[in-house]
């Protein structure tokens, strides 16, 4: 059985029943399992884990980065962690009888109906990423939201998909296939 991992990051860490309404929208797909569900108050950003079949993951992530877009205003947007959009960055992760080149194709369908669908620009990034400038997260990142819509401005940063201008409230997204990422915290008492 063909499984993937998705693992949006949501720029809302503080406000559990926006939270909750956006993993719902995402929980209303059948075939996928949510599996974390991880809010940060500093950072003001949530990282949501789901798998299942790529069809379902896919639907799963799209009313996720929907319900977000309508949720969450950047422009009020504040919090400790580097930050373009209402959903910040959405990537697929293979699993099982998937392979990578798969995921790229997840990442492209999925980018392609969020810039068409919502009028959300989108870059593809890590193994989609249809620049070498675009491969590292942290460059397409650079500017965050407020220094978006200039830098959009480039030819150089025009968006894979969706309009070359910020959504007026979700911001910008990043969308990709990469492999597993473990992260985490120490806190440091000084």
């Amino acid at each position: 059985m063909k499984i993937i991992e998705c693992v949006p990051n949501f720029s809302e860490g503080r406000d559990l029943s926006l939270i909750k309404e956006i993993t719902d929208s995402m929980e209303s797909v059948g075939g996928i399992t949510l599996l974390d569900v991880d809010p940060g108050a500093d950072t003001n950003r949530t990282v949501v884990t789901i798998v299942g079949d790529p069809e379902s993951v896919i639907q799963s992530a799209f009313l996720g980065i929907k319900k977000a877009s309508e949720l969450i205003d950047m422009r009020k947007h504040r919090g400790a962690h580097a930050r373009m959009g209402a959903t910040d960055v959405c990537p697929f992760v293979p699993i099982s009888e998937t392979s990578m080149d798969d995921c790229v194709e997840y990442s492209k369908q999925l980018a392609k109906q969020v810039g068409k669908e919502l009028n959300i620009p989108v870059y593809l990034y890590e193994f989609s990423a249809t620049s070498k400038d675009r491969v590292n997260l942290a460059e397409v990142r650079s500017g965050e939201v407020e220094g978006m819509a200039e830098k959009m401005k480039s030819a150089k940063w025009k968006p894979d998909y969706g309009p070359v201008k910020p959504h007026k409230t979700a911001g910008v997204t990043a969308i990709g296939a990469r492999n597993f990422l473990i992260a985490y915290n120490i806190n440091l008492n000084t």
